[in-house]
């Protein structure tokens, strides 16, 4: 057997001899070849490691890595990593027999990995640098103090919000009424903000700030479809409508009064529909950010959750109906009336404002209880797991996130890029003849040609985000 690559010197059932670290593996030739692009499975690739003495190939590399490399080749693309190693080691001795991209990525995908995400920005020099300050605060230091400056503003308009409704702040109204031919005056409360009020003021100012944000994001962003598509973006315009439709009812109010009751419904409805925008703040957020994809993986349980609920609440609520139908205190008048009873026992809450009085409605109550905690605490360790999934994920990410940029510089002349090729291809003679070479040359190209700091965006084409548990 030699390294010799003429194919008429490789029969079908040709062995191969592998060392890695002294750990002898044999195989078939043709297990190898199934995956050409591979280092193993190309006769040029592997020719370097071949040590003509022992008529094998030697490899200085992890030994019990190998075994689930070797695997990789034998199951046909079914790559395990074993339980002794760790990810970071197997992740190398991947790459170091060159995979590829499509098993590597397989392999993440079955270890949990987050996927990488490539996130296009935009080609113009000004409009990515705007991108960058508004869609990634950890991109630069003054990408950092507009997020905080956001982030104050949200909280500003939460406070606002609240402080509002507080009685001594209310503005109230003298409204006449007609009962026949009496006539009276009520004092009720007036909705209508006035222009010239500082909670109002202070709301438009709020508004400006969301509104100039949410146009720039835009306006700068590489796809405007998928700027709609994004739901922090949808909460955005969600968190600003409010204003726009209070100011537009306000001003129609003023030239319309005889519609003023229908004014003020729309403005209630409007008001409460600015709660929402607290959800701005999960944008700035990897808490809220985390919260959300947990429950969005745990949808499944919060289903089952809910509908054993849901059998719970109609079994007590009939039982407890019956139960204490004798009685002359009874405070359950009909099953639907039981309801809140039962949904108020179960979670464990237990307001008391409705109580069995007999002894059979007790039972029913303290079996109602028990079924409760039982009912919820069943898919409970589900969705702490997946908390605990996402959370570990994420901490875990912070430290090895990176930014990835590959780009064809304009002004390397095809004669450098040849000559670069020729010195790479008389790199890999000097290789093949010197003894015991165990480093792929490939892993030894510096790794700063494919990685560039967000600081300088004007190099940046696109954005990937690579994060390992």
């Amino acid at each position: 057997m030699g390294p010799q690559g003429h194919g008429s010197d490789y029969e079908c059932c040709e062995r191969v001899v592998i060392n890695v670290s002294g750990l002898r593996f044999e195989t078939q030739l043709k297990t190898l070849n199934q995956f050409p692009e591979t280092l193993l499975g190309n006769p040029q690739k592997r020719n370097r490691y071949y040590d003509p003495l022992r008529n094998e190939y030697f490899f200085d590399r992890n030994r019990p890595c190998f075994d689930a490399i070797l695997y990789y080749y034998q199951s046909g693309g079914r790559l395990r990593r074993p339980v002794n190693v760790p990810l970071d080691v197997f992740s190398e001795e991947m790459k170091f027999y060159e995979l590829g991209e499509h098993a590597i990525e397989k392999f993440r995908e079955d270890e949990g990995f987050i996927k990488e995400e490539e996130r296009p920005l935009p080609q113009n020099e000004f409009q990515r640098r705007v991108w960058l300050l508004f869609e990634y605060p950890e991109s630069s230091t003054a990408a950092r103090l507009i997020a905080i400056f956001s982030v104050l503003v949200i909280l500003l308009s939460i406070v606002i919000f609240c402080l509002e409704t507080l009685p001594e702040f209310k503005h109230y109204r003298l409204v006449n009424q007609t009962a026949g031919s009496n006539t009276s005056e009520k004092i009720e409360e007036d909705d209508i903000p006035k222009f010239n009020e500082p909670f109002f003021i202070i709301e438009t100012c709020c508004i400006i700030w969301f509104t100039f944000e949410l146009l720039v994001r835009y306006a700068s962003c590489p796809n405007k479809l998928c700027f709609f598509k994004n739901i922090m973006n949808f909460i955005d315009i969600v968190a600003i409508i409010p204003y726009f439709i209070t100011l537009g009812t306000v001003i129609a109010d003023e030239s319309k009064s005889n519609n003023q009751a229908m004014s003020l419904a729309i403005l209630r409805v409007i008001r409460l529909v600015r709660v929402f925008r607290i959800f701005k703040l999960s944008r700035h957020s990897k808490g809220l950010q985390i919260l959300g994809q947990t429950l969005k993986a745990s949808m499944r349980e919060l289903g089952l959750l809910i509908f054993f609920l849901f059998i719970g609440v109609i079994l007590f609520s009939s039982a407890v109906y019956f139960a204490e139908a004798d009685a002359e205190l009874s405070h359950f008048r009909s099953i639907p009336d039981a309801f809140w009873w039962a949904v108020v026992t179960m979670t464990t809450v237990g307001y008391g404002d409705m109580r069995p009085i007999g002894v059979w409605g007790k039972l029913v109550g303290s079996l109602c209880a028990i079924a409760g905690v039982l009912t919820i605490a069943l898919p409970v360790p589900v969705i702490v797991s997946n908390f605990n999934y996402f959370y570990h994920r994420e901490t875990e990410g912070d430290d090895k996130s990176s930014y990835h940029h590959v780009q064809s510089c304009p002004n390397f002349s095809n004669s450098k890029k040849n000559s670069l090729a020729s010195n790479y291809s008389g790199s890999d003679n000097m290789m093949e003849m010197e003894e015991g070479s165990s480093f792929n040359l490939s892993n030894d190209r510096p790794k700063e040609n494919h990685t560039s700091k967000v600081n300088n965006p004007s190099s940046i084409n696109n954005l990937s985000i690579e994060t390992d548990v």
